[in-house]
């Protein structure tokens, strides 16, 4: 087997990789948009003081959405939503409802990892905020989203951009349920081809440049942090 970039590098083969990786940036960024909203508020409900029924009901479900999310396979999960949730929804347009289902399941995955970064977030600030805040008059609702959140924000950025790096990895799954991703391209080229080095190759090529261009850009917001605690 022999590397030819031919196979990558033509008008063609290029045009059609390059919408493939638009959409892998595409539900990468969607479903972290879902994960980042669903999370918080899971992440919110599994701190809130359990003084009503509200309260503890809002607690059980945060638990049991973390717990099931992250103790099934994300592959079982997108099976599930295609085949099962949105089946009739996939029959009547199956190439935009691949992609939005793949950006609600990456997302409701993503929610469940995300609300865990956020809870151990806010369980980081001393508990002393909240009943400084609570003592000025403001509601719990306001003293979290005012006072807590922008303090935890610090500690959350750094493993939430991890998440966002894990996500763009694990939509290659997405070919599963016959959405053109990335992988999904370098997979159809591979068996046009026969040629396993180049594009795979690419592929990892492509993955890390990826990769590294979201590490230095989380370095960069790391920093900043950093000296806006030292100032």
């Amino acid at each position: 087997m022999k590397l030819d970039l031919s196979i990558i590098f033509n008008a063609k083969t290029f045009s059609m990789l390059a919408e493939a990786y638009g959409w892998t940036l595409f539900i990468t960024f969607f479903a972290l948009i879902i994960g980042i909203i669903l999370g918080t508020l899971l992440a919110v409900f599994r701190v809130i003081p359990q003084t009503n029924i509200v309260a503890k009901v809002l607690n059980k479900f945060a638990g049991a959405y973390v717990s099931v999310f992250r103790g099934t396979p994300l592959m079982v999960q997108l099976f599930i939503f295609s085949f099962v949730i949105f089946a009739r929804v996939v029959l009547v347009n199956s190439t935009i409802s691949a992609y939005l289902i793949a950006v609600i399941g990456f997302g409701l995955n993503s929610a469940a990892y995300v609300s865990e970064i956020i809870r151990a977030g806010i369980l980081s600030i001393d508990k002393g905020q909240m009943e400084a805040g609570r003592a000025l008059g403001l509601s719990y609702g306001k003293t979290m989203w005012n006072v807590i959140l922008p303090q935890a924000a610090k500690n959350i950025i750094p493993p939430l951009g991890n998440e966002a790096i894990s996500l763009v990895k694990e939509t290659s799954v997405a070919l599963i349920i016959g959405v053109n991703e990335f992988f999904t391209a370098i997979k159809m080229i591979t068996a046009s081809t026969y040629n396993v080095l180049t594009p795979y190759l690419f592929a990892a090529v492509v993955y890390y440049v990826t990769v590294a261009i979201m590490s230095f850009g989380l370095s960069k917001i790391e920093k900043r942090l950093r000296r806006s605690d030292a100032r």
